[in-house]
């Protein structure tokens, strides 16, 4: 990338956080009732979603570029969920995880791998996660604070480990889509089944060797799938059709095999 074109998108990202920071500042609106839900919220970053991701990769030059994206941080920044109903809420969060994580990416003009950001002496320690930069109704957090106390402990649903994106091309591939409350749980399934079914890199059922090779995913993270192995991998099972496969995971007795994961940047086309 040009010095010129470098220049114009941290100044264009610089800006944009800036928004962020004025709108976190003002007045925040009364919490919304049920019944009172802004219907399109979401909808800036759906359609951005829709035009600059492809098969899970991100066009962060686009983002970058775009006016409604920081105007959709800005949304974030100032909207408070209290009283809205769990689902709603726990779009809200994914929403504004998977959005920040592509700003912080522009923000430091990233484009290999998300451990450059706030590497220190070669060491990543907490990086890009340690950060705070992601406003949400006037409170600003890491993107560690979002998945790790705002989503986790809270809502308790393994299936968000398919939703939240760290913009690595290892991470489960970026819905093209915003989460909505009304359709989060089959959205929820749907990425679940993705990722299990449709990345052969990542995870995959072996029969005759009575292996199932997976994600580090659920090794990080494996007590939010169940109790021990065997209930993960019945877990896991379930989102599989019927068949050996299915079968196989459903007795928990198959041998694990973990994949490597890829934190090169979740970028479509070449990074810079």
């Amino acid at each position: 990338m040009s010095i010129a074109r470098v220049s114009r998108h941290r100044t264009a990202l610089t800006t944009a956080l800036a928004l962020v920071a004025v709108l976190a500042a003002a007045p925040l609106a009364a919490p919304l009732r049920a019944q009172g839900l802004p219907p399109q919220l979401h909808a800036p970053f759906d359609s951005l979603l829709r035009q600059h991701v492809r098969d899970g990769l991100v066009d962060y030059d686009a983002m970058a570029r775009a006016p409604q994206f920081a105007a959709y941080l800005g949304t974030l920044a100032r909207t408070r969920s209290d009283g809205w109903p769990r689902a709603e809420r726990l779009a809200l969060l994914i929403n504004a995880y998977n959005a920040y994580t592509i700003a912080q990416v522009n923000a430091h003009n990233e484009r290999r791998s998300i451990r450059n950001i706030n590497k220190s002496f070669g060491v990543v320690g907490s990086g890009a996660w340690g950060e705070k930069m992601a406003t949400i109704g006037g409170v600003t957090l890491t993107l560690d604070e979002i998945e790790h106390e705002r989503i986790r402990p809270v809502f308790k649903e393994p299936r968000i480990h398919f939703a939240l994106v760290c913009a690595a091309r290892g991470c489960p591939p970026l819905r093209a889509e915003a989460y909505r409350g009304d359709v989060l749980d089959q959205q929820l399934t749907d990425q679940a089944q993705r990722f299990l079914l449709r990345s052969p890199t990542k995870n995959r059922v072996d029969v005759a060797a009575a292996t199932v090779y997976l994600s580090p995913i659920f090794k990080w993270y494996g007590s939010d799938f169940g109790k021990d192995e065997g209930a993960r991998l019945r877990y896991i099972g379930s989102f599989f059709p019927d068949g050996a496969e299915a079968q196989l995971l459903a007795t928990g007795r198959a041998r694990i095999r973990w994949t490597d994961y890829d934190w090169s940047l979740n970028i479509l086309g070449k990074a810079h």
